[in-house]
């Protein structure tokens, strides 16, 4: 059933209960995401794609469309609160672009320049989060790890279809874990679509490293904003 929404004081038709972020993209307006990919199920954990909406701040991703929807994605105060989200991902943990084997890839990366930031206006926490080399295809560096979970809910067995990866404890103790038998499992294209996957550098293939040249990584072709507009429900 087609509605009408308002976004940023603009109206747009759009299908009743279709994901606000998608909406959103289809009508040209970029909303910046860390957890949600389209066509996947809605994590809602990054809450970077936060707009508000009839009023009340809410993570796009979750939110399914309604008639007469008022949605303010722009406005200064919603857009200064997204950039202190991925500011705070920064801050969190260790993210040095420049020796990073994702440089040029990293979504957080690119959303980072999106969302106009230069430095956090958080404390850096430098946490220290020894990294997982067990696996014979992948390791983890836990260090720029943003907990979005889509490796936990996207990634399993092909046999089994239990989840390869996980995150165990809570808050700042949390930590991104691997069954080193399942991984050990996985199939080459498996383990690129799982470091593809991830928005960082965590999940890093075995033996690939810096193997695109600056000026022809994914989002210095083509910004994230670009694709996140041009992408299509599949």
């Amino acid at each position: 059933m087609s509605i009408r929404i308002t976004i940023d004081g603009h109206e747009v038709i759009a299908q009743h209960g279709d994901r606000l972020v998608d909406v959103a993209a289809d009508n040209g307006v970029y909303i910046p995401t860390l957890c949600y990919q389209r066509g996947k199920p809605c994590l809602g954990t990054c809450r970077a794609c936060s707009v508000r909406v009839n009023g009340n701040v809410m993570a796009a991703c979750t939110v399914p469309v309604s008639d007469g929807m008022e949605v303010e994605v722009n406005e200064p105060e919603v857009a200064d609160m997204r950039k202190a989200l991925v500011e705070l991902l920064f801050a969190e943990g260790n993210h040095n672009c420049p020796s990073c084997e994702k440089s040029g890839r990293c979504e957080l990366q690119a959303v980072g320049y999106e969302v106009g930031m230069m430095v956090s206006r958080f404390p850096y926490r430098f946490p220290v989060r020894e990294r997982e080399t067990a696996p014979e295809k992948l390791w983890l560096e836990r260090d720029r790890c943003i907990f979005c979970q889509r490796c936990v809910e996207f990634v399993r067995d092909k046999e089994t279809g239990r989840k390869i990866f996980s995150i165990d404890h809570r808050g700042t103790h949390a930590s991104i874990e691997v069954d080193v038998a399942l991984a050990n499992k996985m199939p080459d294209e498996q383990v690129r679509e799982a470091a593809e996957l991830c928005p960082v550098g965590c999940i890093i293939e075995k033996g690939l490293g810096y193997n695109d040249p600056i000026g022809r990584r994914k989002f210095e072709i083509k910004s994230i904003r670009e694709r996140a507009l041009k992408r299509k429900h599949k």
